[in-house]
């Protein structure tokens, strides 16, 4: 840690709760909310990993100063006409420890709506000064991938030696980006080696919970850092989920035609990663599939 750079943020940007700890190489897992999470399923992998590192939280962030809230208005818990209090958006550092005794520490809350340097510099403080040596980043993102079929991911990273030699889908395209992204890269500028994962979520199920997905996120962590949490049930509840969703398919032979046609793409890319989508519909074809999709449940 020595030769990294000092960061020093604003003593308005982060509140400590306590004095920071001293950690031994801990990793830092962030996921903040608003951006893409298809199905909610990277937020359900942080939180089935902050429940089991028993984290804590160690400071919370200038709201004032990153959020919007007439975008992401405070809740009024109004009991009999009385407005008993307001619960504000929180912006999160936590710290915990997994099951195997690794220190972790955990960035979680919703995305800032501003000043993304401001954010980018007081975290990068913080994980300097907590000696974090990596950031793994959780995301998912809708895609035209079945069920039937082991979630695939894919990466973001500031370098390729953060995911060299490892089994990721890469792109190459311009999209809006989201706050991690920019997290990459301050951390990349202060040493710490980051990696983005993001999940594949079937398109006709990211209105809806995804635990599949959820748990491939957790398993690909542990493959990356050796960090392993529980997800038995959401093990239980993937496979309980995929029945379900097998019953509703087979129940119209144009569902099941469309998902036939989705494993056959599929499994090309598998083997091929030039050909995959090139037999697909067009995204109007696939959205209209889900609305037919969606209206068609009668549970």
């Amino acid at each position: 840690m020595s030769g990294r750079r000092r960061y020093r943020a604003s003593v308005t940007d982060y509140h400590l709760h306590r004095q920071l700890p001293e950690l031994t190489d801990p990793l830092l897992v962030v996921m903040l909310t608003g951006w893409i999470d298809a199905a909610g399923a990277a937020e359900a992998a942080f939180a089935s990993l902050s429940a089991a590192c028993n984290a804590e939280p160690l400071c919370n962030f200038d709201t004032d100063a990153f959020i919007d809230y007439r975008a992401r208005r405070p809740t009024m818990e109004l009991r009999d006409g009385v407005n008993t209090r307001l619960v504000w958006p929180q912006i999160v550092l936590s710290t915990g420890r997994t099951p195997e005794g690794r220190d972790i520490v955990l960035l979680g809350g919703p995305e800032p709506d501003s000043q993304w340097h401001r954010f980018c510099n007081a975290v990068t403080e913080l994980a300097v000064s907590l000696g974090v040596v990596r950031m793994i980043g959780f995301g998912a993102y809708p895609f035209s991938a079945p069920h039937t079929r082991q979630p695939r991911l894919s990466c973001t990273a500031p370098s390729r030696e953060s995911f060299a030699g490892m089994a990721f889908l890469t792109s190459s395209l311009d999209i809006p980006a989201g706050v991690m992204a920019a997290l990459e890269q301050a951390l990349h500028a202060a040493d710490i080696p980051c990696l983005g994962m993001w999940v594949q979520v079937p398109h006709y199920v990211a209105a809806m919970p995804y635990p599949a997905a959820s748990v491939a996120l957790l398993d690909m962590l542990r493959q990356l850092t050796g960090v392993g949490v529980p997800t038995d049930e959401l093990a239980a509840a993937a496979l309980a989920q995929r029945q379900r969703i097998d019953e509703l398919i087979q129940a119209n032979p144009e569902h099941v035609a469309m998902l036939h046609q989705l494993e056959l793409a599929h499994d090309e890319a598998t083997s091929d990663v030039s050909s995959f989508g090139a037999d697909l519909p067009s995204a109007d074809q696939l959205a209209a599939e889900v609305e037919r999709f969606l209206r068609d449940r009668t549970d």
